[in-house]
């Protein structure tokens, strides 16, 4: 019997250093481990040991014995995936972490931002010897896309926040939330109380399709819909119209996906999760009982991963179409899962979630509101960088009341730094910007890879400014922590500290117990703070 690593794989590659064997590929030195969609365990190899399940910081390995239905295919992702990479074990010691000099004294950092790429971060900092941290987020509530990005219905992806939580309980490490750097504190003031400050602060806004009728009442980024179900406090007063029966995503990635399970998931099953009550009562009203997902490519160059896309087959009186028409013959998983879809007869009475290859928009057209989406079908035709989608001068309309872009996201400039428009990043050596100023995560390398990529992405990072630290090129603070805490309170009353956010947390999971979910988000920023406070 061996153990398998199923859909949450999160690729944090914990539970590479923990297995004793060498069996989980690929590993953080390999080229294809930046695009991997999931780690894998050979199962020829394993000596059912357990060590990478319990490392598992979102619960996604399990016995072979013990996996369910959903998940029990696997057993085959994980071995076909050594028959096509042959496992070689590499027992070749794991150089030793560099450690801050202890002739420098405490190695003191800022970290702005709080989501999964800043807590990696901080984790990497923490575990290095002397050092101190702060994190900086100006919303009251920490985790980033963990809390506001992570779909309800994948409460095990969220797991991974326990285990942030757990190392920063620590005296050599503080929250300072709902406060904003360039606004309450500034980048100059952070240099001068910290010896480095690193920006882990993502890719806040979506890309734009670029055609007419883009800006209709009803045309909407996949982030307002997303952070609006998922009850962030910028987004809980919008509204969104769900009295059409059809729904259109341009764009086929996991978040495409993630917003059509919301809208085809029976409201009853969501009321388990902790999707905002605002979301879940309008969804109760829904009329939505199609999901159309415009992808321009086809299903081989798909954006989703293969693991997010086989868990749509498995719910509960929905059903996934695709067109024969769009697919060709492959031995890739996303193809043949494709395949399978196609051949799968439809259900009358169910909702449905429809994939569209080979297909892009053309313009959003209506009188006042989105009424319709013009859609152009595509070919396929080899170029030197690979396939490339062609328009084949047929066009189509597909009536729609709800039109969603989710076609990847991007970063924002930094006050105080450089920024890369074409690529969307601060550009950086290794994460080093300039003396002392750093970068991780999303605003680093662009918005690619899931959220345990960030974990080899900030230690890479963090080896930067401890080898700094250690060479002398990082100036000494003016200011000491204290100094610090008293400038925050004094520019921002309402901080959110850690016994802030540990009141928040529990206010809601209380709630959450009583209405047998996990939590009821608090979606309010004025009621955050206030809560904070009690």
């Amino acid at each position: 019997m061996a153990y398998v690593i199923t859909q949450r794989c999160c690729n944090d590659a914990t539970c590479i250093a923990e297995c004793p064997v060498d069996c989980i590929r690929p590993t953080p030195d390999q080229p294809e481990f930046a695009t991997a969609e999931m780690l894998y365990i050979d199962p020829d190899t394993c000596i059912d040991c357990g060590a990478c399940a319990d490392s598992c910081p979102v619960q996604a390995i399990f016995p072979e014995d013990e996996l369910t239905e959903s998940l029990s295919r696997y057993r085959d992702i994980n071995a076909e995936y050594f028959q096509a990479n042959p496992l070689e074990a590499d027992f070749t010691p794991i150089p030793a972490e560099l450690r801050p000099p202890k002739e420098r004294g405490t190695l003191r950092v800022a970290i702005v931002g709080s989501g999964p790429s800043a807590c990696y971060a901080a984790q990497e900092l923490l575990e290095r010897g002397d050092v101190e941290v702060d994190m900086f987020d100006r919303l009251p509530t920490p985790w980033g896309l963990v809390r506001a990005g992570v779909a309800p219905d994948h409460a095990g992806t969220k797991i991974v926040t326990d285990a942030f939580a757990a190392d920063f309980r620590r005296d050599n490490f503080r929250f300072h939330l709902n406060l904003e750097v360039g606004d309450h504190i500034s980048h100059d003031e952070l240099l001068a109380h910290h010896h480095a400050v690193i920006y882990a602060v993502g890719a806040s806004t979506d890309r734009r399709l670029g055609i007419p009728g883009e800006d209709l009442p009803g045309s909407h980024s996949a982030t307002e819909f997303v952070s609006w179900y998922n009850g962030h406090p910028d987004f809980a007063d919008r509204e969104f119209d769900l009295s059409a029966e059809r729904a259109v995503i341009v764009g086929n990635g996991n978040v495409a996906l993630d917003i059509a399970r919301i809208l085809t998931t029976d409201p009853d099953q969501l009321a388990t999760t902790d999707i905002a009550d605002h979301a879940l009562e309008a969804l109760r009203h829904s009329a939505i009982r199609e999901v159309v997902l415009l992808g321009r490519r086809s299903p081989a160059e798909a954006a989703y991963t293969s693991p997010e896309f086989l868990a749509l087959g498995y719910l509960p009186d929905v059903d996934v179409v695709v067109d024969t028409a769009d697919l060709e013959p492959g031995d890739a998983l996303k193809v043949r899962l494709a395949h399978e879809y196609a051949e799968r007869p439809s259900t009358p009475g169910n909702k449905r979630i429809v994939f569209r290859y080979l297909a892009s928009p053309l313009a959003i057209t209506g009188d006042g509101h989105v009424e319709a989406l013009e859609v152009s079908r595509n070919r396929l035709v080899s170029s030197e960088s690979g396939p490339v989608a062609e328009a084949t001068g047929e066009t189509g309309t597909l009536a729609t009341g709800l039109v969603l872009r989710s076609i990847g996201y991007r970063g924002e400039p930094v006050p105080d730094l450089p920024f890369d428009d074409a690529r969307g990043i601060v550009p950086n050596d290794q994460g080093s910007v300039a003396p002392g100023v750093y970068v991780t995560g999303w605003i680093k390398r662009g918005a690619r890879g899931v959220i345990g990529t960030n974990k080899v992405d900030a230690k890479e990072t963090v080896d930067k400014i401890i080898g700094d630290f250690a060479a002398g090129e990082l100036k000494t603070p003016i200011n000491d922590r204290e100094a610090l805490a008293a400038l925050v309170r004094k520019r921002q009353p309402e901080v959110v500290d850690r016994d802030g956010w540990t009141a928040i947390d529990a206010a809601e999971r209380a709630a959450g117990d009583a209405a047998g979910r996990p939590r009821v988000k608090i979606t309010k920023a004025v009621d955050l703070v206030r809560t904070a406070a009690r």
